[in-house]
This record gives structure tokens, C-alpha cells and sequence, in this order.
């Protein structure tokens, strides 16, 4: 959940009264946000410097508020949309509504995409607020929201990325080009001198903030970029941008344009960004516009500032929340929440019609009004009651079996142990011996670390793992483990599927493939299950990579289905772990045994 910073006194000032901090907490908690901590600026710079608290540090003792959102409440990322939302919840303020200036389309600034871009960042759109007035709070809370937004809704700038320029210093119309990089040259933000575009990605490689977005193009041919006519930098996204229309506190007109893969998320994020500060401009809550020219000929001019309609029963609002309310309550309540709402009858039933304004695109269904309206009428107010129906909950056959399998095999001496089911792709194929058929594996799109990158398909690399960090206890060393395993599947909804397994891992100085022997046939004898059938002979001869030959074997019912495999483990698997003593190893599928 996203954390806002706000100051304490600047918040209650913009709310127009004063709190305690206990009148506070209750009216974020009515509203459905929580007041996290409570601390100050010098108190966060002494924890970010690991200072004593008696620490000297530069900075002053304004109160901070940190201020817990949800997470697709992005018009409460920043102090102007939280005070807001709240002035009008508590009834001091009604909706603000927002407007797109009246320009005439041969008089609106223009952005004309480039064809080349749809290699690397297809969409963007544009906006202008005209007579801005910043102070330094006003612009701190500017740039913050960009950083909230870019952390958010644009997944670290990968979906979209924002550019925000002093509009004053430039000269339309505007052109968003995709270029080698070598033919870019500008200079960047808080920079003095001139950079072509693949060399300022070595340089903010040292950077701390800004080497960790320099993937998302550093590889393509073509860079995107943004000139004015002119041929002046303004930006390159998702990266920085120019020198040369940076921002200040003197800054009167504010050219704001959203790069991105993602134009539905692009528009969200320059609806929000204008809706939030447009309150700052000389006519208030108006927003210039800006026509897009596509590169196939077609315009499109943004933002678009005009609320949907959504319509619901009134039977539906009211029934997941099990309140009796009319329709006037109704109303009243989701206007408390910025939703301009009216009631109406049609064949004799009470509807809700929403209009669901540009600051809401968390609004996507009924569901989204029952939410709110119960937020505007209090989740303590609803009352207590008992369910309609009663059930008895119970732990699911194969939970129940697992653990009778668990006891069975620690009775025979082993000792369980938890693995995590994410891999590395080398452990769970290329030390085993295996080849990767790309049919099995569930690949991690974006793993955090080289050791998870796919979902394990095998308990074998997780134990022998396991004895290899535990190699120096004494032996023998018996470890087995009852867990999933993950395949892909096409016949899932999810397109995968997860199996139960047993496995059990013996080291000694011999094999002790005898003693994993007489494991399985315990396990047999106790299965009294009577769709699993085993023969005299269940042991069928196999060959597989991580075994030696001819020390292995596949388990197999009487009519002739696997069930597990076991062998001695290959010489070359064991070094490729580091084990120095021979091992022998089982894996048997449990559900097959239900």
C-alpha cells in the first residue's frame, strides 16, 4: 500500500480546522485510509543516515504525517488530492468539476508522433496548465506526485513515464521521434554540459535513482525523444529530461507530456496529474489541451476530462452491505465519496445513476459503489449479523493425507525439511542432468534473483541443496520432504497445475539405495487405497540422467501406471552440488496414491 508524506500543519490548513491526532486517526479510519506514522523531517533524515536520536542533522521539527492509501487511489497520492477527497467527505466542499479550456483545434499546441516510435514507446498525451502558481511546498508535492505515480500505476516508469517542462521556454509545435541514439544530444536535468544519448547511459550508471530505468531502452536501436520546433531536448523517456525546460518556483505555464506502452494508463496518469494541480492555476480546475497527431494522419486531443455514466439498482448497492437505506441516503453518500449520483425509478425499480468524474478510475463496477457507499456510511454502523446458512469447515483428503505420509516416513528416521518451490533453471535442470523441453517449466517473468527464475518441477535439486549446506552432520543423513511441484498445463484454466509430492534424500558413506528401498515398500504396505493396486513386482527398471545406470527404477502400479522413481544418484549430479558421499534418492507422487 502506498505511503503519502504529508506536513501536518499544511494538511490541516489546506482542510480548513484543526485535529488532534486521536480526531485524526478517526477520520482516515471513516474514510478508509489509515494515519501509518507520526514523525519529522529530522527524524526521517536521522533514520536514513543511522544517527543516534540525539544525532545534529540538517532540516526542521514539522510534524510529518505518513498517510496509508489504497493502492489504486491515485488521486490521493499527493496532499492536494487528499485534502480534497476529505473536504468533501467530511461536507466542508462540494466535487470540484473539471474542464478543458475552449480553444479551437487550429489553435491548440500540437505533438506529431513519428512512425519509428511504435518500436520502442507507441503512445503519448499531453496536456498544458496555464497560470500555475508555485511555492515550494506546492512544488515539492508537484514532483512527488510524478515519483508516487512512476512507483505506481507506471511500474517504475516500464508502462509510462512523465515530463513535466516549463512551457515558456519552448516553441511548438512539438515532435515525439525515435532515433539512434548516437543522433541525440542535449543536455539532461541538473546537468551543465551536452551528452549524446548512449554515452549519458554509461554516465547514469553510477546514478542511484536513475540507473535502475536505463534497461527499459538501453538495449533498443532507436531512443525515444521529444523536440520542440526548435530542436530543442525536452526529454528522454523514460529517462530524463532536458536542461533547458526544467521547472522552478517562477514557472507560470506547465507543458505535462506521458510517454508509454500502455495509452489507457497513460491517460489515467495525465488525468490525475492535472486534476491534482489545476486547482494552482488561474482559472481553477481548467486544463489546456493539446492535439496529438498520430504518424497515419488521425488526431486526438487530450486529456479528456469528461465523466461516465454508470447505473445500478439500487437493490445491488445496498445488499452485499446488509443495510436498509432509500435512495435519497444512497445519494448522498456517494457524494460524500466525489460521486455525483441521482436516483430514478424504471419498471418500478429504484436505480442509481453515478457520474464517476476523471479523479475515480478506480471506479470500474457496481461493485466498486457498494464499496464506496459503505466506506460514506461507516463499516462500524453496519450492523451484526448472523450467517443464513452454517457450514463446518474441515482440512481438505489430501492436506489429511500428506501429513499421515509425514509421519510414516519420520517414524523410519528421516527428518522433514522445507524447501522454497522457486528454483534456478541451472538446479532444477542442468545439475540434474536434464534437458529443458520448454514444456514442463513454469518460467518466472521477472525474477528478483538468478536463484528463482522458475517454479520447480522436481524435489531433487531442493534436497540435495538442502544436504549440501548441511553436509557436515554426522552420518548417515536422512532429509525427505512432502511439497509441490509446479507443471505447465494447457488443459488449466491457469494454464498449470500443482502435484503433491514425496521425496526422501539418504547420504552415507554407501549408497544405502537398500535403505530407500525398504521406505517405498513401507509406504506401499500402508496404502489401503482401493483404486491403487500394486503387484508383486512394482519395481520396473529405468533410465534416467540424474541416476547411474542401472541403479534405478521406476515405481509402478499393477496396471502399469508410475507412481515415483528412485535410484543412486549420478556422480556428476553430486558434484555439481558439492556432495562428496554417494546418495540415493525417491520421489513419489502422493496423489496418485489417494
Amino acid at each position: 500500500m502506498p505511503t503519502v508524506s504529508v506536513g501536518r500543519d499544511r494538511l490541516f490548513a489546506t482542510l480548513g480546522r484543526t485535529y488532534t491526532q486521536e480526531e485524526f486517526e478517526a477520520l482516515c479510519f471513516e474514510f478508509g485510509i489509515e494515519l501509518d506514522d507520526v514523525t519529522t523531517e529530522k527524524a526521517i533524515i536521522r533514520k536514513e543516515k543511522h544517527l543516534e536520536d540525539d544525532g545534529e542533522v540538517e532540516g526542521d521539527d514539522e510534524v510529518i504525517y505518513k498517510i496509508e492509501v489504497a493502492a489504486n487511489r491515485y488521486d490521493l497520492l499527493c496532499l492536494e488530492g487528499l485534502a480534497r477527497a476529505l473536504r468533501v467527505f467530511t461536507g466542508t466542499e462540494a466535487s470540484p468539476v473539471f474542464r478543458v479550456s475552449s480553444i479551437p483545434r487550429g489553435s491548440m499546441l500540437q505533438m506529431h508522433v513519428k512512425p519509428q516510435t511504435s518500436q520502442i514507446r507507441p503512445h503519448v498525451v499531453c496536456a498544458v496548465l496555464r497560470g500555475v502558481t508555485f511555492d515550494e511546498a506546492r512544488y515539492n508535492s508537484f514532483i512527488d506526485l510524478q515519483d508516487k505515480l512512476h512507483q505506481n500505476i507506471c511500474r517504475k516508469r516500464t508502462l509510462v513515464a512523465i515530463g513535466t517542462h516549463d512551457l515558456d521556454t519552448l516553441v511548438a509545435p512539438f515532435s515525439y521521434e525515435a532515433l539512434p541514439p548516437y543522433e541525440i544530444n542535449f543536455v539532461p536535468l541538473k546537468q551543465e554540459e551536452s551528452f549524446r544519448a548512449d554515452k549519458l547511459m554509461e554516465f547514469y550508471k553510477s546514478d542511484m535513482k536513475l540507473k535502475k530505468f536505463l534497461h527499459i531502452i538501453e538495449n533498443s536501436p532507436v531512443y525515444p525523444v521529444i523536440y520542440d520546433s526548435n530542436r530543442t531536448v525536452l526529454s528522454l523517456p523514460p529517462i530524463i529530461n532536458g536542461a533547458h525546460s526544467a521547472i522552478t518556483l517562477t514557472t507560470r505555464n506547465v507543458f505535462i507530456e506521458c510517454t508509454a506502452t500502455d495509452l489507457t494508463k497513460a491517460k489515467i496518469v495525465l488525468n490525475t496529474m492535472v486534476t491534482m494541480f489545476s486547482e494552482y492555476c488561474e482559472n481553477k480546475f481548467e486544463v489546456e489541451p493539446v492535439e496529438v497527431v498520430h504518424h497515419d494522419g488521425s488526431k486526438t486531443v487530450y486529456p479528456d476530462l469528461s465523466c461516465y455514466k454508470m447505473e445500478a439498482p439500487l437493490s445491488d448497492i445496498l445488499g452485499p452491505i446488509g443495510v436498509s437505506l432509500d435512495e435519497k441516503q444512497v445519494v448522498c453518500l456517494l457524494n460524500k465519496m466525489q460521486l455525483q449520483a441521482e436516483s430514478h425509478s424504471s419498471k418500478g425499480e429504484h436505480r442509481i445513476s453515478v457520474s464517476v468524474p476523471p479523479t475515480r478510475s478506480d471506479i470500474l463496477h457496481a461493485c466498486d459503489l457498494v464499496e464506496d457507499v459503505a466506506i460514506a456510511y461507516g463499516y462500524n454502523n453496519v450492523p451484526k449479523s448472523k450467517p443464513k446458512c452454517m457450514t463446518i469447515g474441515g482440512r481438505q483428503p489430501l492436506n489429511r493425507f500428506s501429513d499421515k505420509i509425514r509421519a510414516e516416513v519420520a517414524r523410519a528416521g528421516y527428518m522433514e525439511v522445507l524447501t522454497f518451490i522457486l528454483s534456478s533453471h541451472e538446479e532444477n535442470f542442468v545439475m540434474l542432468n536434464r534437458t529443458d523441453d520448454k514444456s514442463k517449466a513454469v518460467v518466472i517473468a521477472n525474477p528478483r534473483t538468478s536463484e528463482f527464475e522458475v517454479v520447480r518441477t522436481s524435489l531433487m535439486s531442493c534436497l540435495l541443496k538442502t544436504l549440501k549446506h548441511n553436509i557436515d552432520h554426522p552420518r548417515p543423513i536422512k532429509i525427505f520432504e512432502v511439497g509441490d511441484v509446479v507443471t505447465l498445463d494447457p488443459t488449466r484454466d491457469v494454464g498449470a497445475s500443482n502435484n503433491r509430492r514425496l521425496a526422501a534424500l539418504y547420504c552415507n558413506r554407501v549408497s544405502g539405495f537398500e535403505e530407500i528401498m525398504g521406505l517405498v515398500d513401507s509406504i506401499v504396505k500402508i496404502v489401503r487405497a482401493p483404486h491403487v493396486k500394486f503387484g508383486e513386482k512394482y519395481y520396473v527398471p529405468t533410465d534416467e540422467p540424474e541416476f547411474f545406470p542401472k541403479r534405478q527404477c521406476k515405481i509402478v502400479t499393477s496396471d502399469g501406471k508410475q507412481v515415483g522413481y528412485l535410484g543412486i544418484v549420478h556422480a556428476e549430479v553430486l558434484r555439481k552440488f558439492g556432495i562428496p558421499d554417494p546418495c540415493t534418492f525417491v520421489e513419489m507422487d502422493i496423489e496418485a496414491l489417494l
